[in-house]
């Protein structure tokens, strides 16, 4: 084979494949959002003009090339929000991040479970977040720094009724709490049921923005929920909150 036909077809292949990189990592940077189906839609335009252009299909090239321009400038007006939250949690997305040993995750996870349990026996309201991959010491910021090691008795003194910390909520980052008496922004989706609380709506609102497991406690209804971004699991048992956000925490994104 002629070295040039091969340098070009090893030329197409690399192009090919630096496109779909790319796509593939702005589907990430969208997926959970609303944005999602139409950044799929141009994914679909985009591959269509490149094969336009290779094919030399010059009519179609040139109302592909006038329509994505066109495509590009609506979904940045329409879609600005998540435009804007993608770009923030990239920005605060953990170049290093260290891993829990398994045994450390068992246990914190272990210690958490029970302290919910407990405290939704005892009908009393909790809210406890577990940092993943997205960092949340900006929200930390606005609590009590703590900087102790899990457990549930701890768990449950914080949020013991008439304790200064027990109306916010508590960050737990690298196996430890960090943070207690945290306040989280509240979820804007005016569908979500009337029957869902302050501390229900803090969790989906922090869910929309990062990728930590958020555990609730009810103190109205005695029930426990995990979220996780913007999914809501209800009515849990200690176990299946352990086996739930255990599954969930190793999920690789």
């Amino acid at each position: 084979m002629n070295p040039s036909v091969l340098l070009i077809h090893w030329k197409t292949i690399l192009e090919i494949t630096i496109l779909w990189f790319i796509i593939y990592q702005i589907m990430l940077f969208f997926e959970g959002t609303r944005a999602i189906q139409v950044v799929r839609g141009i994914a679909i335009i985009l591959v269509s003009f490149f094969i336009f252009q290779r094919l030399g299909l010059t009519r179609l090239d040139w109302l592909f090339k006038n329509f994505f321009a066109t495509s590009v400038i609506a979904v940045l007006i329409i879609f600005h929000p998540e435009i804007r939250s993608g770009l923030a949690r990239l920005g605060r997305r953990h170049i290093f991040m260290p891993q829990l040993r398994d045994e450390e995750l068992d246990y914190m996870l272990k210690e958490i479970s029970a302290a919910a349990e407990s405290l939704s026996r005892d009908k009393i309201g909790a809210l406890i977040v577990i940092e993943k991959s997205d960092p949340l010491n900006a929200f930390a910021e606005n609590g009590v720094t703590l900087d102790s090691r899990v457990s549930s008795e701890l768990v449950q003194a914080v949020f013991t009724p008439n304790n200064p910390l027990h109306d916010g909520g508590m960050i737990i980052q690298n196996g430890r709490i960090l943070s207690a008496g945290c306040f989280f922004p509240l979820a804007q989706n005016q569908d979500l049921s009337r029957i869902f609380g302050t501390r229900h709506r803090a969790a989906i609102g922090l869910s929309d923005e990062t990728d930590a497991l958020i555990i609730v406690v009810s103190e109205e209804r005695r029930d426990i929920s995990l979220v996780y971004r913007g999914k809501l699991y209800k009515d849990l048992s200690q176990e299946g909150l352990f086996l739930k956000a255990k599954e969930i925490f190793r999920l690789k994104e």
